[in-house]
């Protein structure tokens, strides 16, 4: 497919800016694929929809403060480092990208902090346009320098206003275990402790996988054809408990929903050829979209998307490209929240 295929106007209103006062008060649009019907709900209805054997899957990783602001070496120029992963523990080496790439050269030093107790890097290599390769002089242990990170970085919230005390646990799931995300798994950030207990006493399980969100998901695509685009690597870890949850489901024809594309991404990457998961430990740079045959989840749970964003086009695989058009165009007419903070939907 081509990229201009997934251009829509989406009224900037209805970009949501702040999360619903509860987790659970989200919209919830249902589509029914073999019945090709669109319903509205809250998202507390989830409970009516499932029952005893059902598994949802949800993405475990934990979001941390990415975004640092810093000055150059020298001249106080200003910049935004963003930290992407770390590349060795013990050398204080991260990936990270730059803003203003084209002020930031190797050997550089850059400081973040106060001028008496400032955090100090070295930049020592060029990966992209932007990206570059950072070595933190610090000599404290480990938890100190983790502990410093996290007291100067900030929540790297993908919207266009300052970041508040609220988005430190909004932008995050109660699902959160491992850290490593530079981006929140947004789906499942509609579940709230009590919708997870009344889905337990339905007989409903809940099992998890960790793929570490990457700024992959935000980049603009650049190429028409789809085909010739190349996600970022994102890390993943599946464990041996929820395979085997999962797939005793799928041999009992149960349902299993995936919560999110990051959980999408993550099983389909592990899928064998039987259409069961295994165990994995390592890295996908999976891109999905139209045409594409899944495997394992019956039900998906997901945003309503950005335009030409590759979340879109997993979901327009899922669903079907024409079924999914004519749902954005019902969510638009009815006032459905898009992106981060947005609305659900349940693809079923």
């Amino acid at each position: 497919m081509k990229l201009s295929q997934f251009k829509f106007d989406l009224p900037s209103e209805l970009v949501a800016s702040h999360p619903k006062e509860n987790r659970d008060d989200s919209r919830l649009m249902v589509l029914d694929r073999k019945k090709h019907t669109i319903e509205h709900h809250t998202f507390k209805d989830l409970v009516n929809f499932f029952g005893e054997g059902d598994v949802f899957i949800t993405n475990n990783t934990k979001v941390f403060p990415a975004r640092m602001y810093g000055y150059k070496e020298k001249t106080g120029a200003k910049i935004e480092v963003f930290l992407l992963r770390e590349l060795n523990r013990d050398s204080r080496l991260w990936d990270v990208l730059v803003n203003p790439a084209r002020k930031i050269r190797i050997g550089n030093k850059l400081y973040f902090g106060q001028d008496d107790d400032a955090l100090v890097a070295e930049v020592i290599d060029n990966t992209t346009s932007r990206g570059r390769t950072l070595r933190f002089l610090f000599d404290g242990p480990y938890e100190d320098f983790k502990a410093t990170i996290e007291g100067l970085g900030e929540t790297p919230l993908p919207l266009q206003r300052p970041v508040t005390e609220i988005d430190k646990d909004r932008y995050q799931t109660i699902f959160a275990l491992h850290e490593g995300g530079v981006a929140a798994p947004t789906a499942g950030m509609h579940f709230s402790r009590e919708l997870i207990k009344r889905l337990e006493l339905k007989g409903v399980t809940f099992k998890d996988l960790t793929l570490h969100t990457g700024l992959g998901n935000f980049r603009h695509i650049e190429v028409e054809d789809l085909s010739k685009h190349k996600m970022d690597s994102e890390q993943v870890f599946i464990p041996q408990n929820t395979v085997d949850i999962v797939n005793k489901a799928v041999d009992a024809r149960r349902n299993v929903i995936a919560v999110g594309t990051t959980v999408m991404k993550a099983i389909e990457t592990s899928v064998t050829i039987s259409g069961h998961m295994k165990p994995y430990e390592g890295w996908t740079n999976k891109f999905i979209f139209p045409p594409y045959d899944f495997s394992v989840a019956n039900h998906m749970i997901t945003n309503f998307h950005l335009p030409k964003s590759p979340m879109m086009m997993l979901t327009a695989a899922y669903c079907g490209y024409d079924f999914l058009m004519e749902a954005y165009k019902v969510a638009i007419k009815e006032g459905y929240n898009f992106f981060t903070y947005g609305d659900a939907m349940l693809i079923k």
